[in-house]
């Protein structure tokens, strides 16, 4: 009776475990390169397109992913590795 307990206390702790790792891994719009591409010239998207280029990009952005993108921005640890493009996010949005 004890083992069997223990074990069904154990598992049940696994899958509690699991299931806050796997509710915890944020993922950022500012790291989805599906959505940042317009925003850069190169491919490592590390240089920014000039600030016609940047807002014509933006503006073809659906209001809820520009949202997005500001809160992200608003993050000082992602801001910190993404400050050019946020300080030009913040222009165009807010």
């Amino acid at each position: 009776m004890n083992i069997k307990m223990l074990t069904m206390g154990a598992m049940a702790l696994a899958m509690m475990t699991g299931s806050a790792l796997a509710g915890s891994s944020t993922t950022s719009a500012l790291d989805d390169p599906a959505k940042m591409s317009p925003f850069f010239t190169d491919a490592g998207m590390k240089t920014l397109r000039s600030e016609a280029d940047f807002k014509t990009a933006w503006m073809s952005m659906k209001p809820d992913e520009q949202k997005a993108v500001l809160k992200d921005c608003g993050d000082t640890t992602l801001n910190k590795s993404h400050a050019d493009f946020c300080a030009m996010a913040k222009k165009m949005g807010g």
